[in-house]
């Protein structure tokens, strides 16, 4: 793919710092994230983990430092990087249709001029099958329940046909299938050689879904492999003395709290 480095790591991140009405809310903040990886991003509530990923692409402004992707900033390499945003972010209410929505992700490969054809067409219904939505293909994306609206937009930056992804809170709110139906996919897009980076709440599921983790706090308390990063002492800084409240929370059955985590 164009301007894909291979000698370069597929993240670089160097000093960023944000600031929000000038509070910081993320302080020089540097790791790297190798190649075929799945990554958790985790951290309290207010730790910058959403501020991350909008300063890396751009959608907030920096103080200072910088983020590479193969290295060369995002403008240059954002044909190579796929975002799915927080479902909230999102305005629902738009009129289009789920097939719609997802060869959305394929004009950055068309350019300014060229519209979806067919080879567009039918690259979004595969896409639309790989997350279980082929049948909802022609539904009003305002029509579809919270988590097939998640597998929309999983099926769009699957469309992307990206090297690099960033996903800000996939699961939250959503079901069991759904949830499901993420983790496969997080999982065929390493197989296929993907780098993946996950905003997520759910603890008790790091292990299982991640193989590194970037312990987040305003700072980076840790980055590295989930079997040596993701450990108590390391989520103590990072939670402080919310760590027990959460860790409670995570271990509450699933249907405790609804269809959400």
């Amino acid at each position: 793919m164009t301007n894909r480095n291979r000698n370069v790591p597929p993240l670089a991140v160097s000093g960023l710092t944000v600031a929000y009405r000038k509070k910081p809310v993320l302080r020089d903040v540097t790791f790297e994230i190798d190649e075929r990886q799945l990554v958790g991003i985790i951290g309290p509530n207010g730790a910058g983990k959403s501020t991350l990923i909008k300063a890396i692409l751009g959608l907030q402004p920096a103080l200072s430092g910088e983020a590479l992707i193969y290295g060369k900033p995002y403008k240059v390499n954002r044909k190579l990087v796929g975002y799915v945003p927080q479902r909230e972010s999102v305005d629902w209410d738009f009129p289009t249709s789920a097939l719609d929505v997802v060869m959305m992700g394929r004009y950055g490969h068309l350019g300014l001029f060229r519209r979806p054809g067919a080879r567009e067409r039918e690259l979004a219904m595969d896409c639309l099958d790989k997350v279980g939505m082929a049948d909802f293909a022609h539904r009003q994306i305002s029509q579809l329940s919270g988590g097939q609206q998640q597998r929309v937009f999983l099926a769009r930056a699957l469309a992307q046909d990206a090297t690099l992804y960033f996903m800000d809170e996939p699961f939250a709110g959503v079901d069991a299938a759904t949830e499901k139906a993420i983790v496969t996919l997080l999982n065929e897009l390493k197989r296929n050689g993907k780098t993946v980076l996950v905003v997520h709440h759910d603890l008790a599921t790091v292990a299982d879904y991640f193989d590194s983790v970037l312990l987040l706090n305003g700072e980076v308390i840790a980055c590295g492999p989930t079997e040596t990063t993701f450990t108590p002492e390391r989520l103590q800084q990072a939670y402080g003395g919310k760590l027990a409240f959460v860790a409670r929370s995570e271990r509450e059955p699933a249907g405790a709290a609804g269809n959400g985590r």
